[in-house]
């Protein structure tokens, strides 16, 4: 409570706090008011990400500022040419966005390093791609992904076009620590200051000729095949209604949420993972007869899929269900090309769905699960490039909704992903199958994969004071069985160990506060606190070789898990 006391005077008595902002301060609720000032935002799995506003715990100018300053003197230090290459910029379409991309690149400049700044909001693979294209020693992107309209985020990439892993953060994180007033962040201005250039649309040219060239049948017949698309307020509207007119597909858009709306309006959710996000999207794709329906999120990197089925009812896919799909038409059809490589290698994470692994390897693809965070990925396919006989890329995915076809970007690429899913549904619509004909297909080959995901928030100090207890009892005292069925692996990534049958081993990915549970019976369940986030992610997989209702069994095994755990809703 001192910690609150203080940080919030400090920012009450600053003259550098606006008027307008101290008022804000006095009228918060004393919830929002603890949670704005017990703690200094932090830098997570995916950045830095929060609600905007005032305070020490919030996305706002100060914080910000500070962020760029601190990414900025790590670039000088580890690159002797980072005033020649510079550090490319973007945004989305959130409150705030282009002033938080003026406010660093003005600071770059000072600092003497280059800035490049889109001219408009662009999608973050974009972002990554220009990071590479420009040759720059780092990159910005500034958005809060899927969250509600009242947060932001702060995402800083490597001179691969990569979320900085651990090992590449620790540094900024130091350097942060040195200011620990973001009200009074000094520094001293280069004599010979940076330029920003602003970027036109030459990336954006190139960039989406590279999505185009990696279809596998460009050739099939697109007449008659309605597609629904709706950018979800934000920043791949351009993108995408491009390629589907390069690519001959039916495209239609949801118009009311093409707008780049900060306060996502037209939208109850601007997440793939809400159902709720797809009530317009399915209203305009019952009117065109649409086959398909397809989402990216407002930065652009993830893509939902609903699909209608034989009663005319639009059904939606998780993402381990669309990635297990396209994971199985891309190597079927590259292998009946030749295209696929003898040696290759799929990237998924620990926390996603085994089917997209079973699929792969029974294709001879090798199969490595990651942290969860796709920088990690990005991060694996540049070590293997360096590698002299790695595996070759072949396909790269997460959970939530997010996957890269081509490694052309390092990181999730919401464009490349949408024109293979188009691919893949109108191949197999041609067929004379629906999507969820296709996997019902894979399933009885590979067996039924159930995964869902659910989450819990805990809230300012209170909560994350239940938070740490929760990682803490299942670090100590994992659960022996959940739903009547016998735990036989544990799984923990805080220790780098797992137990199983009496033993002990060491796992050797980087440590991280995750503790996976895997049953007798192939299943398994993994609790995770989110890096960006005041809340628990909990991920179950069922695994049978019964259908069942998938819905039901998930939601049990959820619930039986939360309650051994001693969690409530």
């Amino acid at each position: 409570m001192d910690q609150i006391k203080e940080n919030s005077a400090r920012w009450l008595n600053s003259p550098a706090v606006s008027d307008k902002d101290k008022q804000i301060i006095k009228a918060m609720p004393k919830e929002n008011f603890d949670d704005a000032f017990y703690k200094s935002i932090e830098f997570g799995t995916a950045g830095m990400r929060g609600v905007l506003g005032p305070g020490t715990n919030r996305m706002n100018i100060f914080t910000v500022k500070r962020a760029a300053l601190a990414f900025a003197n790590v670039l000088k230090e580890k690159f002797s040419d980072a005033r020649e290459k510079g550090i490319v910029i973007s945004h989305d379409n959130r409150h705030m966005s282009r002033e938080f991309a003026l406010e660093s690149a003005k600071l770059f400049n000072e600092l003497g390093l280059k800035a490049y700044l889109f001219d408009d909001l662009r999608p973050t693979p974009e972002l990554s791609y220009a990071v590479r294209y420009l040759h720059c020693v780092g990159g910005v992107m500034i958005t809060a992904s899927h969250n509600p309209k009242e947060y932001n985020g702060y995402k800083v990439y490597d001179e691969t076009g990569c979320q900085l892993v651990p090992e590449k953060i620790a540094p900024v994180l130091k350097e942060i620590a040195k200011y620990p007033d973001e009200l009074s962040v000094s520094y001293q201005k280069d004599e010979n200051p940076g330029k920003t250039i602003i970027l036109d649309h030459k990336i954006d040219d190139d960039y989406v000729r590279a999505c185009e060239a990696i279809q596998v049948h460009p050739e099939l017949d697109k007449k008659g095949f309605a597609i629904v698309y709706t950018p979800q307020h934000g920043a791949s509207y351009e993108n995408a209604m491009r390629v589907f007119k390069d690519c001959g597909y039916e495209g239609t858009p949801v118009a009311e949420q093409c707008v780049h709306d900060p306060d996502f309006g037209a939208t109850k959710s601007p997440n793939p993972e809400d159902p709720r996000a797809y009530e317009e999207p399915i209203k305009l794709a019952k009117k065109v007869n649409a086959e398909l329906i397809c989402m990216t999120d407002p930065d652009g990197d993830r893509v939902g899929l609903a699909y209608k089925d034989r009663q005319g009812s639009y059904r939606l896919l998780t993402g381990n269900e669309s990635a297990a799909l396209l994971i199985d038409y891309l190597l079927s059809e590259k292998k009946k090309l030749g295209s696929l490589p003898e040696n290759g290698i799929l990237y998924d994470t620990i926390v996603t769905s085994r089917l997209g692994a079973k699929i792969a390897e029974s294709y001879g693809v090798k199969v490595e699960s990651l942290l969860t965070g796709f920088k990690f990925i990005g991060d694996a396919i540049a070590r293997a490039e360096k590698a002299k006989g790695s595996p070759e890329y072949v396909f790269g995915y997460e959970e939530s909704y997010g996957c890269l076809p081509a490694p052309f970007v390092r990181d999730k690429d919401g464009i490349q992903a949408i024109l293979l899913y188009c691919e893949m549904a109108l191949f197999h619509h041609l067929r004379g199958e629906n999507l969820g004909e296709a996997l019902e297909d894979v399933m009885q080959k590979y067996g039924y994969h159930i995964a869902r995901q659910s989450s819990k928030m805990f809230v300012g100090p209170s909560g994350s004071a239940s938070m740490n207890a929760l990682m803490e009892k299942l670090h100590e005292n994992p659960p022996e069985e959940i739903s009547g069925k016998k735990v036989v692996r544990v799984e923990d990534y805080e220790t780098s160990t797992y137990k199983e049958g009496g033993k002990i081993g060491k796992l050797t990915l980087p440590k991280s506060q995750v503790v996976k549970l895997i049953l007798e019976d192939g299943s398994w369940a993994a609790i995770r606190p989110s890096g960006t986030e005041p809340k628990v992610k909990f991920y179950v997989e069922i695994v049978s070789k019964e259908k069942g209702d998938p819905d039901a069994l998930a939601s049990k095994f959820v619930n039986d898990l939360k309650s051994t755990l001693g969690v409530e809703d």
